[in-house]
């Protein structure tokens, strides 16, 4: 699960990626955060009480975090790198973190961008 859908799930927003997740909870199908997207989420908060409310929902999710000290960080600079030479700007280095993250464990990255 990606910022972008949590943020977007949390807001009230329609679009495929924040519809997919409903699907996901509706089915009761399990979903991951990572550390990088725990921070992300809460640096948005309007408010202590919006943080603190946040906080407490997040700290009950399954994290996935990378696999590596070091190993990770310089796959998902590799990410980063590659995409550059391919003329393809990357928003956040974050966002090579997390999809890095994702494809260390396997798993399938519900994102909105």
């Amino acid at each position: 699960m990606d910022t972008s859908v949590l943020i977007g799930f949390f807001r009230g927003d329609e679009n495929p990626s924040v519809n997919g997740f409903h699907e996901l909870c509706r089915q009761q199908i399990s979903f991951g955060i990572s550390s990088v997207i725990y921070q992300e989420v809460l640096q948005g908060a309007k408010d202590k009480k919006e943080f603190q409310l946040l906080q407490s929902y997040l700290v009950t999710q399954r994290f996935f975090n990378p696999m590596d000290p070091l190993e990770s960080f310089s796959e998902a600079a590799e990410i980063y790198f590659k995409c550059r030479q391919k003329g393809i700007t990357i928003r956040s280095t974050n966002d090579c973190l997390i999809a890095q993250t994702a494809m260390e464990h396997k798993l399938f990255l519900l994102h909105n961008d």
